[in-house]
């Protein structure tokens, strides 16, 4: 493993002799001191001897020392254990540290530690991150939150002033309403093109601060750019393989319903078809989306191709989905919390601001609110997206590295590529808490 964010290829899972450590085969068995001169004859066995002439002349005595197993003399404190016997007393210094409390805790070159992690240390490495490179992190969401937030204000302050006025005049022709529709679906394609790029460029670059985060190695802006940009292609045909699955998936839910109500009129059954066909799609769609949450990282950090992505996905997913969507659920629930918790205030403050209530700003011909509103609003919003996007993205990132540590000993390579000394997993890392 090199020291670069997309670390090694996945291969096999290492066997257990890679795993074991040479702690077990420090004690080598030493070969028999000469005899001393003192007893050829008991080696000859000419004549049995007394204990006592078995001792030399500067040892003491036999009557200060014990059998290995027999208990001590009377009176006498019974000799310590030898160091670094592994079962130190509580307290010593030897054996697994501090008394009995188990194994030592696990290297920590970064904002994780190198062992299977809960879900709180997920969390906690995802806002770690966004602490300790803040410049890094903060720069990149600020830039793609301003650039989003920019673009839907121009579309609502310019393109759909003009068309719901239009659209609400009840004199208005039936080309003028069409070409004002037109007006308002092009600009929405606008912003959501302009969005979806800014979410791969963001996804890009903090997936690569992320993964060097892990190893406690700083990235820069610049770094993670060069790093990350021969992907951002493939990131975008991933993104829109997605989309695209997810929308053949709907429509083949809604399609038997369509074709009955289309038959046979839209009455009872087919209303019913319809919502038990969307329902249907709806849990098939959750169900992939878990499936595949995990391609975009392995896509930016093993340099996988698009379909490869999707299978690496797949595996890691596979036989833990229901921790991977309880992970990623609370990650978002936190991040929507957040984005809510800042959204609302400037909210707040638009209204008091404009001095009117919401039913007059927004009008009673559904016409946008102001200039002054949506300023205020926009605010809200950027910092909301600038404290929410590293969030998702570094909980997805480690989500992805806690699989693979799981499945794959992923922890040995980490180490490698920090210049962690010594590392094994029979003796750096503790055990894995609980999930």
């Amino acid at each position: 493993m090199s020291d670069s964010p997309g670390w090694a290829s996945p291969g096999p899972d290492p066997s257990s002799g890679e795993r074991k450590t040479g702690a077990a085969g420090a004690a080598e068995p030493t070969p028999a001191d000469p005899p001393t001169p003192a007893e050829p004859a008991a080696q000859q066995g000419d004549a049995p001897q007394s204990p006592d002439a078995k001792w030399a002349e500067g040892q003491p005595p036999p009557g200060q020392w014990s059998a290995p197993t027999g208990p001590p003399a009377p009176g006498q404190t019974p000799p310590p254990p030898p160091p670094g016997a592994g079962w130190g007393p509580p307290g010593g210094p030897a054996g697994w540290g501090n008394g009995w409390g188990g194994p030592p805790p696990a290297a920590k070159p970064g904002v994780i530690p190198l062992r299977p992690l809960g879900i709180g240390e997920i969390l906690d490495g995802a806002i770690s991150t966004m602490r300790a490179y803040w410049r890094t992190v903060l720069g990149i969401s600020l830039t793609v939150s301003v650039v989003i937030e920019l673009c839907a204000l121009l579309l609502q302050g310019v393109i759909l002033k003009d068309t719901t006025s239009k659209l609400s005049d009840p004199a208005v022709s039936p080309g003028e309403a069409l070409r004002s529709l037109g007006s308002v679906g092009a600009g929405a394609l606008l912003v959501g093109l302009i969005s979806l790029a800014g979410t791969i460029v963001a996804t890009a670059l903090l997936t690569t601060v992320t993964s060097r985060a892990v190893l406690g190695k700083p990235v820069s802006v610049g770094e993670a750019w060069r790093e990350s940009r021969g992907q951002l292609l493939k990131l975008l045909g991933l993104l829109m393989l997605l989309a695209l699955i997810t929308g053949l998936v709907l429509a083949a839910g809604l399609l038997p319903g369509l074709v009955l109500g289309a038959v046979a009129g839209f009455d009872a059954p087919a209303v019913a078809l319809i919502v038990l066909g969307l329902l249907a799609a709806v849990v098939v769609v959750v169900w992939l989306t878990v499936r595949f949450s995990l391609a975009s990282p392995a896509l930016m950090l093993e340099r996988q191709g698009v379909s490869k992505s999707l299978g690496r996905s797949a595996k890691l997913v596979q036989g833990s989905w229901w921790r991977v969507v309880g992970v990623q659920f609370l990650a978002g629930l936190i991040a929507n919390m957040v984005s809510w918790m800042t959204v609302i205030p400037f909210t707040v403050i638009a209204f008091a601001v404009n001095g009117e209530s919401m039913t007059s700003l927004i009008g009673a011909g559904g016409q946008p609110t102001s200039w002054s509103f949506l300023l205020i609003t926009g605010i809200g919003s950027v910092i909301g997206g600038t404290l929410t996007l590293p969030v998702k993205a570094g909980v997805t990132v480690l989500l992805y590295i806690d699989q693979r540590i799981r499945r794959e000993a992923l922890d040995l390579e980490l180490a490698r590529a920090a210049g962690v000394q010594g590392y094994a997993p029979g003796t750096a890392p503790g055990t894995a808490p609980g999930n």
